[in-house]
């Protein structure tokens, strides 16, 4: 699956992301729910605005266990408390590409599949994409899935840009085209590794690519733009674009989604649009998983357990606007036509997994963003 230059191009059939193999009785970890125990509790660390209103008081009621959710809106910023070591979390939700490079520095708790019985719904041909990162899905459970793109509000764009290449990078990477929308607002995520492949797929290379000279490349397509990004970060730009803020943003397919959906529900005549650029990007799992020294493994399991009852992930995707890797959800997905959410086959060919990169690569690739960051 994987080919020599890294770049792991997906032939997954519409059948595979859309089909159910129908629903399943929820189990249970070490508890069945029900009255509190005294003192049970659940540190969750997830990202920022990642879970459907209801999960976890639903989760609270079920289990009788207290969740604690602090968020996080970066892997970097997970990433550096897990390798400190001695987090306090319990359940993380680690993009597989940091999952993979965390698992080799041993953070995480081997899985103990038998406290998992809804593990049975999990699509086993997407689990077997993620076990490219996790051997033997030892370590892991797929969260949500999903792609990077460009949210765009078309009428603001086109009013600066009649001809604006909407469904191309040079929306960002081109200076002639950003140096043009940037009166309207240009948003580009606080993700210097998922970035860097947005850059590299522009620049018609392999995503994944670990080479100095590529780099260097990305360096000056990254300096070059820099005058032109309003904002760089990973979860503003949702509100921003719906209110009209903003009329490009480098984003994850369901926080464009999102902002779609509130400008609709605000009525306001704002319209955003989701583009997978021509050129590739790149698809991303999000994974559950366990640190090696969580406080509460046994609530961990309860929770991972619970989040792959088909109902629960279910009501997840839809309020969120990203694809679960659940079959026993499918059915469930009001989403499940849309190809924002749900890749068309037409698009898969374009979409490459994010693959981990070497520590020479990561502090390379940090200085290139500090430097874009400062503008410097």
């Amino acid at each position: 699956m994987f080919s020599v230059n890294r770049t792991v191009i997906l032939a997954l059939s519409c059948g595979l992301l859309l089909s159910a193999c129908g629903g399943g009785k929820s189990g249970s970890a070490a508890h069945s729910g029900g009255a509190a125990d005294a003192g049970r509790v659940l540190n969750l660390y997830i990202w920022s605005d990642y879970l459907a209103p209801t999960t976890l008081a639903r989760f609270e009621k079920q289990w009788g266990i207290k969740v604690n959710a602090a968020y996080y809106d970066t892997n970097e910023t997970l990433d550096a408390k897990l390798l400190a070591g001695s987090s306090g979390y319990d359940v993380v939700v680690p993009t597989a590409s940091y999952f993979e490079r965390q698992i080799k520095a041993g953070v995480y708790l081997p899985l103990d599949k038998s406290k998992l019985p809804n593990l049975k719904n999990m699509d086993p041909q997407l689990m077997a994409k993620v076990a490219f990162h996790d051997p033997g899905n030892a370590h892991g459970v797929i969260y949500l899935w999903g792609t990077n793109g460009i949210g765009y509000n078309e009428k603001m764009v086109k009013e600066l840009l009649p001809d604006a290449p909407l469904d191309s990078w040079r929306m960002v990477f081109d200076p002639k085209v950003a140096s043009k929308v940037a009166k309207c607002g240009i948003s580009v995520l606080n993700s210097p590794a998922e970035m860097m492949r947005a850059v590299f797929s522009y620049l018609g290379k392999d995503p994944n690519s670990q080479k100095p000279e590529d780099l260097a490349q990305g360096e000056a397509v990254l300096l070059k733009i820099r005058p032109y990004i309003r904002s760089i970060n990973s979860s503003e730009y949702i509100e921003a674009l719906a209110n009209g803020d903003l009329c490009v943003a480098v984003g994850y397919n369901g926080d464009v989604l999102q902002a779609r959906d509130r400008a609709q529900d605000a009525n306001k005549g704002i319209e955003i649009k989701y583009s997978i650029p021509k050129e590739g990007t790149i698809l991303w799992f999000d994974m559950l998983a366990i640190p090696k020294d969580a406080p509460h493994p046994e609530s961990a399991y309860a929770f991972i357990n619970f989040v792959m009852t088909p109902e629960v992930i279910g009501e997840i995707t839809n309020f969120k606007g990203y694809a679960n890797a659940n079959a026993g959800a499918q059915p469930l997905a009001s989403v499940k036509n849309d190809p924002g959410i749900y890749p068309t086959p037409e698009l898969l060919p374009k979409l490459s997994v994010q693959l981990a990169d070497s520590a020479d690569q990561t502090r390379a690739i940090t200085r290139v963003w500090e430097k874009f960051k400062t503008g410097q």
